[in-house]
């Protein structure tokens, strides 16, 4: 896929690319791709013209990456993107690259940030991209089992009326998770006090429990809920995703991944990939805190993204021989295949 951002003039570091959109002999055009893919390029032209159309933009692209030169040229070369360039008041220099430059960026778990671990975590919003699925259940007098959870409908993120909640979001963005966590509770004890709920300030650290005893308070005070409903929600976010889980298993990536980019100039690949090998197990063998093998495929695309070049040699053809064996009978042995692995076998 192809990243857009809106950045300052980068002509000293990337040549733009010329108005008729024309490529190297040596380039990909857009008939060198798959059907399915052109037509998907041709929709995103389409809607990256509408939205500088709305915001007025003369644009002047630059690409780092095959498809990302690909699109860029069929921007330039997009008749009503011509038009539009020529009647737009507002300059803009646009940059698109190539995500599959930065593996490492895309598979990695990075940081210590509450908000991504929400939007990777917790079930997408049917329709969405960008927001999730919030459990309302716990807001209710039903008792929250699978077979109620699809009776409320689901809450989400965007909370655009409520200035608390978008205060709040900002935080779980931009604060360390332990700050944000604490900044939920801050924001639920000034909601409840407003609302004159017998709400008890306990300090320390904040744990999930503690957060779900607070939202209890809200449950059976409509007007309280009508008010808060968007703080709720991310609330009620942040204690699904910390009780997730994934969530333990996200901590695991990162101590991983940290340890291996700590290591991995002093050790050899083969024996980063021996130390792997006990971890891949079969779907009877394993616990919820394995690893499944959509996990090792995301650490071995992470392994080899950041190690750089590697020496080739017998040792490490015997690794990954080792490995590609356990895995390959970790996938065959899965009872239900996830829609990845099938695409991938």
């Amino acid at each position: 896929s192809a990243e857009l951002c809106l950045l300052p003039a980068l002509q000293a570091l990337l040549p733009p690319l010329p108005g008729s959109g024309g490529t190297g002999p040596a380039e990909a055009g857009l008939g060198a791709l798959p059907s399915e893919l052109r037509v998907m390029v041709r929709a995103l032209v389409g809607d990256l013209d509408a939205l500088f159309a709305a915001l007025g933009l003369r644009e002047e692209s630059f690409a780092v990456g095959t498809l990302s030169r690909v699109i860029a040229a069929e921007l330039a070369s997009y008749a009503p993107a011509r038009n539009r360039r020529r009647m737009a008041s507002n300059k803009a220099s646009v940059v698109f690259v190539d995500r599959t430059l930065d593996l490492a960026g895309a598979v990695g778990h990075h940081g210590d940030n509450l908000a991504e671990k929400i939007l990777s975590v917790l079930p997408k919003l049917p329709g969405h991209k960008t927001d999730v699925m919030v459990n309302m259940v716990e807001l209710t007098a039903l008792q929250a089992t699978d077979e109620t959870c699809g009776i409320i409908a689901p809450g989400c993120l965007a909370q655009p009326n409520d200035p608390a909640a978008k205060a709040l979001w900002e935080s779980f963005m931009n604060l360390k998770q332990k700050e944000a966590v604490m900044e939920a509770r801050r924001h639920l004890v000034e909601a409840a006090s407003r609302e004159n709920l017998p709400i008890k300030m306990i300090m320390g650290e904040v744990t999930p429990e503690q957060l779900s005893s607070y939202i209890q308070l809200f449950r059976n005070n409509l007007k309280a809920l009508e008010n808060h409903c968007g703080l709720l929600q991310l609330v009620l976010a942040t204690v699904q995703t910390l009780k997730h889980l994934q969530t333990s298993k996200w901590d695991n990536f990162l101590a991983f991944e940290r340890l291996l980019l700590q290591t991995i100039g002093e050790s050899e690949m083969p024996s980063v990939l021996n130390q792997l090998l006990p971890m891949i197990k079969s779907y009877n063998n394993r616990t919820k805190d394995d690893y499944t093998c959509e996990d090792f495929l995301i650490l071995l695309v992470y392994m080899y993204s950041v190690v750089g070049e590697i020496k080739s040699g017998k040792e490490l053809d015997a690794a990954e021989e080792e490995v590609k064996k356990a895995l390959v009978k970790a996938i065959c042995d899965e009872p239900e295949p996830s829609p990845m692995l099938q695409k991938i076998t």
